[in-house]
């Protein structure tokens, strides 16, 4: 199922569906960035192991997630990095973060995080920023759109054919998104 609506996309979250962003450009590297995401709801505690389970992995795989840069110092230590855009840094979690967003924190409590701001990735900033108002997380796990053993997906139809080969429930597609199927 394609759904083009952010408060839509987090209702389903919120019911701990598992759901994949969809958006621009793929990316390029070793990390998924909010353009061909997987995206669940990083406060529950089997999130890792629920996931794992759906892509295929093994099950001590971490996971990592993207949270909105201005409340990054909240939950995570940063020392002298100011972002981590690229997701690039393993970080010490606070203790506000392995208390609230267990499924992205890894068992030596440090966390491979990404940070965002609206003018890096708008449409993900605000799919974050809606789930913020309504739990008071600013944070999103999130992990590459594909299933263990396959490429990434880069077009749409990648990605509803791994949709349709896994418990993957959604794909949001925001509004401002050219969708050709």
């Amino acid at each position: 199922m394609i759904i083009r609506d952010k408060k839509q996309t987090i209702d389903l979250i919120l019911e701990q569906k598992i759901g994949a962003i969809f958006q621009g450009a793929s990316e390029i590297g070793p990390r998924a960035l909010g353009n061909r995401s997987i995206i669940f709801d990083p406060r529950n505690p089997n999130g890792k192991d629920i996931v794992n389970r759906v892509k295929k992995r093994e099950w001590y795989r971490p996971f990592a997630g993207t949270i909105l840069l201005e409340h990054v110092h909240d939950y995570f230590e940063m020392l002298t990095l100011k972002e981590s855009p690229w997701m690039s840094f393993a970080v010490k979690a606070k203790q506000k973060a392995i208390d609230e967003v267990p499924s992205i924190v890894h068992v030596d409590h440090t966390c491979r995080i990404q940070t965002v701001t609206r003018e890096q990735n708008k449409n993900f900033y605000e799919l974050i920023e809606e789930f913020y108002s309504r739990t008071g997380v600013p944070i999103l796990f999130n992990t590459s759109f594909n299933l263990a053993g396959d490429p990434l997906v880069e077009t749409i139809q990648d990605g509803l054919n791994t949709l349709s080969r896994s418990e993957i429930n959604f794909i949001y597609v925001p509004e401002d998104q050219d969708l050709i199927l």
